[in-house]
């Protein structure tokens, strides 16, 4: 998971956005943090695969920073972190059912 994490910090847009979403898929809460950092990424691609992997995680720390890029001047980031936060809601309804 190491190497995924330093990925996010890389030159190319495309390793730092494919990380993003791998770190998501695997579903390990310590990329939690590294990835609500990388929401702030300057390539709208990389954010959106940032929204994704949170909304994937299902951790409630993403919730804020989530809620926060909203504002995103990219629409399709926009666009994801909606779906993330819907995520999260069937997240928060399956516990609630638990």
């Amino acid at each position: 998971m190491g190497p995924l994490i330093h990925a996010l910090q890389d030159q190319a847009f495309g390793v730092r956005s494919c990380a993003a979403l791998s770190l998501g898929l695997l579903g390990d809460q310590r990329a939690v943090e590294p990835l609500i950092k990388a929401l702030k990424d300057f390539d709208y691609t990389v954010r959106e695969q940032v929204a994704l992997a949170l909304g994937l995680l299902g951790d409630f720390r993403a919730v804020t920073p989530l809620k926060n890029a909203l504002q995103d001047s990219s629409q399709t980031v926009r666009n994801r972190v909606v779906l993330a936060l819907q995520m999260l809601g069937k997240y928060q309804d399956q516990m609630e059912l638990s």
